[in-house]
């Protein structure tokens, strides 16, 4: 009956909108509209996606957490709590009692074991969290050991600041799979990842129902859930790329969440009956990627000549009004290490002295690659047209998320439109990608946002990893902040807002969680009146 109720959801939320349809959602299901068409697969141990990062949240659970109101807070998860040895390289973790998996089996220190090292053996794109604490498919079974059904012994080469490996066992890495159920997908020794890429084994407080890509994603709740039995039995969260659209939705009845409004639309619907507004700062950082392979861009005086070629402070007022704020460096605030200097506004003349001196004095024509949906697209236009005033001409290349992340990882873009969310609460976790590329070749293990715009910098490298070791708070923020002035000048990243939410919904729910990053966002508790 479950399973043949939300496919009848399905089929009339994927249905074209009727203009007079006001079918108000049912009281035990939490319909949601979104923009989900980044999702790429379902496996924990490769999700490196907003929308994906979010699913993982729902359906696995973590060694560690953090409390969405104040991150400093690290909280037992699955580790009831842990112990750091004299050394500061081993970390051991007492496992909670009394967790079964979706499908019955119970939840063990060796199924924490298996899904670390599972994520260190696959080394898909987030493997990088984990091995930067000196794991390889080679140690890794040595270096993360369960001696007990209670107890995971984490070992690290070096000792870093306890904080940044908890940190980093927060993120989506940290899920936690069902090690007998993955293993009985396994086919060739893939540790069941083609089997993960679109179904669950997880312990969250929901199961994977269904997911269509570029469609939809629906979820039934797991009663047996070790914190509760979630409020709602059921979530779909149906694609809707258009802003627009979900507005319409959530006006008449049909959804009972709309997450990608623009500004506009939010303030329209701020004195709506029945609708409220939730307002959540975020650590999203939108920035422009551009690819150094591409020769303009191989100068430093390119690269700064865009960034005075961005109106940052219209685009803040107009089309983003209320949704982003005007910030240059890869740090969000509220890190450690964050600053907010923003030396950079439209500037054309500036900029075209810029050019003059690299060698454009009459611009040049280059293709930037952007999603298909708002806010990213009314971005692009706008950046579009400012460019061309000093003769920087842009052909925009639409395509859904897949399509322009595909692009963007493999280097065959010229600019990239986009944002970046922290995969933990610690500064390293956005030095590490914008400021960091120890091999710039093309079949590099590694492959930060550095190495996907081909910018070679060894020495900005060594100031990042002499950082993450510094274990005094003071000094540690004192190099984070030298590195990003720094780079503000130099690197091609032209960094310019950071993200905050307006979500709006129906009065009618309550509970939902909203955290500073899509895998603490958490549906669980939601409940309808």
């Amino acid at each position: 009956m479950r399973r043949m109720f939300l496919a009848t959801v399905a089929i009339a939320l994927m249905l074209p909108l009727a203009p007079a349809a006001n079918a108000d959602t049912p009281d035990d299901t939490l319909v949601m509209a979104a923009q989900i068409d980044d999702i790429i697969t379902l496996d924990p141990a490769e999700i490196f996606e907003f929308s994906g990062a979010e699913y993982a949240a729902q359906v696995y659970d973590r060694l560690v957490t953090y409390d969405v109101n104040d991150v400093s807070d690290i909280q037992p998860m699955i580790a009831e709590s842990w112990e750091v040895s004299d050394d500061g390289k081993s970390f051991t973790f007492t496992i909670r009692d009394g967790i079964t998996f979706h499908s019955g089996n119970p939840l063990t220190a060796q199924d924490v074991a298996y899904s670390l090292r599972r994520v260190i053996k696959l080394n898909l794109t987030p493997a990088f969290i984990l091995a930067q604490f000196g794991l390889t498919a080679e140690n890794v079974d040595e270096m993360i050991t369960a001696p007990d059904d209670s107890t995971v012994i984490l070992r690290t080469d070096q000792a870093y600041a306890p904080t940044f490996v908890l940190y980093c066992l927060t993120s989506g890495v940290g899920a936690v799979v069902d090690s007998q159920l993955v293993q009985e997908h396994e086919v060739d020794g893939d540790m069941g990842h083609e089997w993960l890429t679109t179904h669950s084994a997880g312990s969250g407080p929901f199961m994977l129902q269904q997911w269509s890509p570029s469609e939809a994603l629906s979820y039934t709740a797991y009663e047996d859930y070790w914190r509760g039995e979630p409020g709602l039995d059921r979530v779909f969260v149906r694609h809707v790329a258009e802003a627009a659209t979900q507005r319409l939705m959530l006006e008449q009845g049909d959804i009972d969440v709309a997450r990608d409004l623009l500004a506009d639309q939010v303030q329209a619907l701020e004195d709506a009956e029945g609708i409220a507004i939730d307002v959540v700062p975020l650590g999203a950082i939108w920035y422009l990627g551009l690819n150094v392979k591409r020769e303009p861009f191989q100068h430093v005086e390119v690269r700064q000549a865009l960034k005075y070629l961005v109106d940052y402070a219209t685009l803040e007022s107009t089309i983003l009004a209320g949704q982003f704020k005007v910030h240059q460096s890869f740090l969000p605030e509220g890190f450690l290490g964050a600053i907010e200097d923003t030396p950079f506004s439209l500037n054309v003349e500036r900029a075209q002295e810029l050019l003059a001196e690299a060698g454009y004095p009459d611009g040049f024509d280059i293709t930037m690659d952007v999603r298909n949906s708002s806010p990213t697209t009314d971005m692009a236009q706008a950046i579009q047209s400012t460019f061309a005033q000093a003769g920087v001409n842009v052909e925009i290349i639409p395509g859904d998320g897949g399509q322009t992340l595909t692009r963007y990882r493999a280097r065959n873009h010229d600019i990239y439109i986009g944002k970046w969310g922290p995969d933990y609460q610690d500064p390293h976790t956005n030095a590490s990608t914008f400021a960091y590329n120890v091999d710039n070749s093309d079949d590099a293990a590694a492959k930060p946002l550095a190495w996907r715009n081909a910018w070679d910098i060894p020495e900005f490298s060594q100031r990042v990893e002499a950082a993450v070791l510094e274990r005094d708070a003071a000094t540690r923020a004192e190099m984070y902040e030298d590195i990003q002035r720094d780079h503000q000048e130099v690197s091609p990243f032209v960094i310019m807002f950071q993200e905050i939410a307006q979500i709006a919904r129906s009065e009618d729910v309550q509970g939902l969680i909203w955290g500073p990053s899509f895998d603490s966002n958490y549906y669980w508790q939601a409940t309808k009146n």
